[in-house]
């Protein structure tokens, strides 16, 4: 019998101690900062019925969302007219559930169940894994996380303000110097669609702007013209590509072109709120930017929207979001109004990965090993390894009688950053050898003064 080589399905990842350490500091700087800010977690199951996730990404979403069979004999209702008429019939008799495609839906759907039982406004946070059954390629996994959080049930633009100061502080406490917070309002897209002579047709003309760092603007007009764009319209709309200065002077340019859009009108007084806080905030680091040719999620974004990027490094948006006006309307509950954003993950620690920004001691779960030369020693060893541990610093002892160079080599690999050298000498003087993996200095102290200097 011959045995199958192992391997994982396509799109599938293992995460080993050193990369998962990593993700986990991540995820950690993120839940605290969301937690800081008033967001409460919340959890939902890996699958949901499938009818409550078809039909609201689109059709090329729905072809994208994992379905799971039913159990048992999952085949015993399909007939063979149900075979003969497609794919569609046939899953909706051998499916009824789906593992989740993304955070927001499931969402959607706890508020609208829970909707007598939850405080508006709704504050949550939630940090789990999606999958999609995309072709897997560079960047791009059937397994990955998203991090989102979201207001819902307020049209306050403080919001979307501390949407601004949480992405500043999760990025800067990770060690990023160098980002840019881009943001747009729906609003402002549709008033230019409407001044430029091509009202209604917004989404077009955004689809072609969103392409502007890549094939620049003679590449965009081109697609314009294919999109069946006017020429007159294209020449009112080359000078609202290049607009430059501080937030407020672009506001003041657009002030002019939009005046006759209410959406456009309502887009300006929207962002010149929203900037209004900002200007009462502490921005640490982030550089926050009026993009009038930012666009994102035109088919349920309603207000303003969010981009970020991290300059000098060749990667994509590191995190997104904006407003939408009806996120339960899909389940049978109109008018809640919210915000929400979402950080990716793999990209962030990929940008960190190429920054060299993680601390060798982030991919450590020990702080403190301890030696073992013998079976004395190993013995003495034991109440001083509780002791750390009661501290609350991680702390091993090295499992058998082992050589210096091995024990050490074993420290190295792990990334711990202290060894205590435990032999004959220490015992009899009670003072312990501490050794610093970094600077290799040596320090001997009592254990008291170890638990200090580790804590």
């Amino acid at each position: 019998m011959s045995k199958e080589k192992p391997a994982l399905p396509k799109g599938m990842r293992d995460f080993g101690p050193k990369v998962l350490q990593k993700r986990n500091y991540i995820f950690s700087v993120i839940k605290n900062t969301f937690e800081r800010f008033g967001f409460q977690p919340l959890e939902t199951p890996t699958m949901e019925n499938l009818s409550v996730l078809t039909g609201k990404y689109g059709d090329e979403g729905d072809q994208l969302i994992f379905k799971v069979l039913n159990s048992g004999d999952f085949l015993n209702k399909v007939t063979l007219n149900d075979l003969e008429d497609g794919y569609k019939k046939t899953t909706r008799k051998i499916s009824e559930k789906a593992l989740r495609y993304d955070l927001t839906v499931p969402f959607a759907r706890y508020v609208v169940m829970n909707r007598n039982e939850i405080t508006f406004p709704f504050k949550r946070y939630q940090i789990q894994p999606v999958w999609r059954a995309d072709r897997p390629q560079k960047g791009r996994y059937r397994e990955f996380y998203q991090c989102d959080a979201d207001v819902v049930g307020t049209n306050s633009l403080l919001c979307e303000a501390e949407i601004v100061l949480m992405i500043d502080e999760v990025l800067t406490t990770l060690g990023l110097t160098d980002f840019t917070i881009k943001i747009n309002h729906r609003g402002i897209l549709t008033g230019i669609a409407e001044a430029i002579g091509e009202k209604g047709r917004e989404g077009e003309i955004c689809v072609a702007i969103d392409k502007l760092d890549k094939i620049g603007q003679e590449g965009v007009e081109k697609e314009l013209i294919e999109r069946g764009i006017a020429e007159k319209s294209i020449e009112r709309l080359r000078p609202l590509l290049s607009l430059s200065g501080e937030n407020d002077s672009i506001l003041e340019q657009l002030d002019p072109v939009l005046v006759d859009s209410a959406e456009g009108l309502r887009g300006l007084t929207e962002l010149r709120e929203v900037f209004s806080y900002l200007q009462h905030f502490n921005i640490q680091t982030a550089k926050v930017e009026l993009d009038t040719t930012l666009a994102r999620g035109l088919s349920y974004y309603t207000g303003c929207i969010f981009e970020v990027k991290v300059n000098k490094v060749q990667m994509g948006s590191i995190s997104g979001g904006g407003r939408y006006d009806n996120l339960t309307g899909m389940f049978g509950l109109p008018g809640v109004s919210g915000v929400g954003f979402s950080f990716g993950v793999d990209r962030i620690y990929d940008v960190m990965e190429e920054l060299q920004l993680f601390d060798k001691t982030v991919a450590s779960g020990t702080k403190v090993l301890i030696s073992n030369f013998d079976k004395a020693a190993e013995i003495y060893s034991l109440p001083i390894l509780q002791k750390l541990r009661e501290a609350g610093i991680a702390a091993e002892l090295y499992p058998e009688a082992a050589k210096l160079k091995k024990q050490m080599t074993y420290a190295d690999n792990n990334n711990i950053p202290f060894v205590l050298l435990i032999g004959s000498q220490e015992m009899e003087t009670g003072l312990l050898n501490l050794k610093n993996m970094q600077t290799g200095e040596q320090e001997s102290l009592k254990l008291e003064e170890i638990l200090v200097k580790l804590k």
